[in-house]
């Protein structure tokens, strides 16, 4: 991979270090709060997951030796789009933000910004960045397999979302 492609990727990296960040802190004060989480059995799942997709990509893109591959500018316009959508996403959510399922049941469920026209929309964002990314360093394969396994994730996940926000 050449320079400008280890810069996206570490980029990304750094993102979702930061998110974890904030989704950490917005725990601490649900929880204080009285949030209730859920889910934890499946969580560990998505963070082996997006663990597993970064080496991935570095791998595939390593192995594929796409140092001649030439940066897709529709590919990255459409993961800056998913960018824009997902700081839409924290930003609408705020402190109730978070990577896991934690709610608290004084509050009204939120449905502004995304959330006012689609019910998970940060799901959908990440299964085209799953999608996305991989592309962009010509990991095709890593493309094919990491939105499938998210879907299929999902299966649990939505459901056990769903379940605790009709309490």
């Amino acid at each position: 991979m050449d320079s400008i492609m280890w810069i996206i990727l570490l980029f990304i990296i750094a993102q979702r270090v930061n998110e974890l960040v904030i989704a950490k802190r917005n725990e601490r004060w649900m929880k204080a709060r009285g949030g209730i989480e859920t889910g934890e059995k499946h969580y560990k799942w998505f963070v082996v997951l997006h663990c597993l997709f970064f080496a991935a990509v570095i791998f595939e893109g390593l192995v594929r030796d796409t140092q001649e591959t030439e940066l897709n500018f529709f590919l990255l316009f459409i993961f800056i789009i998913t960018q824009v959508a997902r700081i839409w996403c924290i930003t609408s959510l705020g402190k109730f933000w978070n990577t896991k399922i934690i709610v608290l049941p004084e509050f009204p469920l939120i449905k502004k910004g995304p959330y006012k026209y689609v019910k998970h929309p940060n799901y959908i964002i990440v299964g085209i960045e799953l999608f996305i990314i991989p592309l962009l360093f010509g990991a095709f394969i890593s493309a094919i397999i990491f939105p499938v396994l998210h879907i299929l994730l999902l299966t649990i996940r939505i459901p056990s979302e769903e379940r605790i926000l009709q309490r």
